[in-house]
This record gives structure tokens, C-alpha cells and sequence, in this order.
């Protein structure tokens, strides 16, 4: 049978969400995942170089035509190698963003974003100009030619013209790759608003941990071209299987709501399933949700609730698990905090004198909390 040029919908009532059933393979280097992703919301592809997250990215593209097996966007079937359906990339109605934002040099910014627009019918628009422009912070830009942006600001003029193709995904290849930490740090706040304004389920490849703890709702982490875990982001990264439990930025990821501004100590408390922590003071409203990090290295243990301490951010938990870490002095700890996982990194002597075991009830000290955002 040949190829399907166009993509086809699936039965009415089919399950939204993404299918990646996929493999291809290469002279030194295989890809075989089978994945279940939300339809909804930000996946990072995680994992070292070399892992397969670029790859991934380009066979859900269509740019890796060897590539076999199934995929599925929300009900959209672009490739079944059993039916002989293969929508070829200028017929998936996708965004790509790249490392370089790879404008046209002859184009304003202004021509560059309409360029992006012609590709769809007016009716088919999802996304205007205006809102694109607003989403992005790049509105007194239009009128710029690319060679008077900054690395940043090409990058947001290349978000908003993939946002102008009304995608139904959005992928996202190691956008702030090419950024220093200060652009980085400019441009996440508009990778958030993008998060929590549109609609479009991103896939978001990075080796970074912060950026996927900052953005990320789900989470896939590969390594030699197969899925090593994949999972809500909070659960997944508080696993002490994983890689990412033995590194320096090991810990967890939380999200609590805004529930009291002490403006005499200057401080606000956060709310969460569990209990409650106390960071320096927010600008934002009563009822917000922040998402905020624990790292492991910051997370103590007591057999008691420790009085005439500095330390403000204590929570009774459960012992769930122990493993070794990456060193023969220290042990990972993982906990329970009313539903909350927490993650300490103590030494082994202080987990054998305080008898450590699955099921005991401790103290857990937070040293300190990293908002993100």
C-alpha cells in the first residue's frame, strides 16, 4: 500500500492524548520508545547527549522517514506503518523550534512572523499576530531586521512564528541552548506564559534540570535510545532509581498554593498537600499556586520535632525508601509528607545512629526552598 499523503482522524470518541510507538535505527545508534503522552501541557524529553531526544523529536516531525511504527496527535494519526500512512512534515500541522531561531536576514521581524501566518488559511488561525506578539514580549520588535536582536530576542521572534502556524504540538529543540545564563533567565518567564495561556501540548527537548523543573509537566527521560521512566514530573523526579537521584541538583519538585503574606518578617507561606513552607516574600495574590524545589543536599532528618532551631520549615513525614548514593559515606532518603515525596541526602552514619527504616516517623528540616519563576 502507499503512503497516505494527509493525516487521518481517527473514530469519533478516540482517546485524546499523543501515541509514540516508534523505532528506527541508525549505523551506531538505535531508537525504540513506546510512549502514552498528555495531549495537553509540556513533556520534556530528558536525558544526556546522545540519548535520542532530538531524534525523537524529528521522527514526531516526520523529518526521519525511516522511522516505523505509530503516532497519534489528539486523534490525528500522522504515521501507522501497518496501514501504509505516512503524513509527510509539510502536511503535520506542527511547530518546530530549534537551537537558532534561523530567521530570514532579508525579513523584519514584523515580515518573518507573517511569513509563518500565510501557511494557514485565515480560518484556520488559531493564534493572531497580535496575541503571538503579546504572548512573547516582542510587539516594539516588528520592526527590526534580525541582525539588531539580541540571542534572546530571535529566539522569542522564532516561538512566535511557529505559534503563527497554529500547531496542533509544538516542539521545542533545546531552545535556550544557544543562551547565556542571563538570556535564559529572560526568556523562561515567556516559555511560562506560553505554559499556562495556549492550549497546544509542547514537547520540550533539554539536558538541563532546571529548565524542566521550571516548565515541565510530565517528564520522559531517555538514555542509549529507550525510555528509562516517564511520568508526571513531580513523581518522577523524586525517584531514587533514576540517574537524576545521584546528582548534585537531586531533589523534588513542588507546587503550593499562596496562603499567607507575613509582610513584618517579610516572608509568604506556601500550602501544599502535606503541609506548609515559609520563602521570602512573593508578589502574588492570595490562592496562586508557585511551584517551588527541595534539594536533597538541603533536607535533614530528627527523631523529634526539633526546638530553638533557625531552621522555620519543619514537616512530619514517613520514611518510604533508602539507597545508596554516589558515594559510600552518604544514603539517599526518600520520604512521605502527607502525600507530598520528599528526598534527603544525609551521611550513612547519621541514617544507622537514627535507625533509619521504611515506615518509621521523622522530622523533616528544610534548610531551604528554591522558588522557580
Amino acid at each position: 500500500m502507499p503512503p497516505t499523503d494527509g493525516p487521518r482522524q481517527d473514530a469519533p470518541g478516540a482517546r485524546q492524548g499523543i501515541r509514540i510507538r516508534l523505532e528506527v535505527a541508525f549505523a551506531d545508534f538505535r531508537l525504540d520508545v513506546d510512549l502514552d503522552l498528555p495531549g495537553r501541557g509540556v513533556t520534556a524529553l530528558f536525558g544526556h547527549s546522545g540519548s535520542g531526544k532530538t531524534t525523537l523529536l524529528r521522527c514526531v516531525a516526520g523529518l526521519e522517514p525511516a522511522a516505523r511504527g505509530v503516532l497519534t496527535v489528539n486523534g490525528e494519526c500522522w504515521q501507522d506503518s501497518a496501514r501504509g500512512l505516512f503524513v509527510p512534515p509539510h502536511r503535520r500541522q506542527l511547530g518546530y523550534v530549534f537551537q537558532e531561531a534561523s530567521l530570514f536576514p532579508h525579513l523584519s521581524v514584523r515580515r518573518n512572523l507573517e511569513f509563518g501566518l500565510r501557511r494557514i488559511p485565515a480560518a484556520a488561525r488559531k493564534v493572531s499576530l497580535a496575541q503571538a506578539t503579546a504572548l512573547l514580549g516582542i510587539d516594539h520588535l516588528l520592526e527590526r531586521m534580525p541582525d539588531r536582536l539580541s540571542g534572546g530576542e530571535r529566539q522569542r521572534v522564532g516561538m512566535a512564528r511557529a505559534l503563527l502556524t497554529s500547531p496542533r504540538i509544538l516542539l521545542m529543540d533545546e531552545p535556550l541552548a544557544a543562551l547565556d545564563a542571563r538570556r535564559k533567565q529572560e526568556i523562561l518567564p515567556y516559555l511560562e506564559r506560553l505554559h499556562d495561556e495556549l492550549d497546544i501540548p509542547v514537547l520540550y527537548v533539554s539536558h538541563a534540570a532546571e529548565e524542566v523543573v521550571r516548565l515541565a509537566d510530565h517528564v520522559v527521560m531517555l538514555g542509549e535510545g529507550r525510555v528509562m521512566a516517564a511520568g508526571e514530573l513531580r513523581a518522577t523526579m523524586a525517584r531514587l532509581d533514576l540517574p537524576t537521584a545521584f546528582t548534585e541538583d537531586a531533589g523534588v519538585v513542588v507546587e503550593g498554593r499562596v496562603a499567607e503574606h507575613d509582610d513584618h518578617y517579610h516572608l509568604t507561606r506556601l500550602d501544599f498537600p502535606g503541609g506548609a513552607v515559609w520563602v521570602s516574600r512573593q508578589v502574588a495574590e492570595l490562592g496562586r499556586m508557585l511551584r517551588f524545589r527541595v534539594h536533597a543536599r538541603d533536607v535533614s532528618l530528627a527523631d523529634h520535632q526539633v526546638e530553638g532551631t533557625s531552621i522555620v520549615n519543619l514537616l512530619p513525614v514517613v520514611i518510604d525508601e533508602i539507597v545508596g548514593a554516589d558515594t559510600a559515606a552518604h544514603v539517599l532518603v526518600k520520604m512521605d509528607a502527607g502525600g507530598t515525596p520528599l528526598v534527603a541526602r544525609i551521611t550513612r552514619r547519621s541514617s544507622e545512629q537514627l535507625v533509619l527504616r521504611p515506615g518509621r516517623r521523622m522530622w523533616a528540616q528544610i534548610k531551604s526552598v528554591a522558588l522557580l519563576g
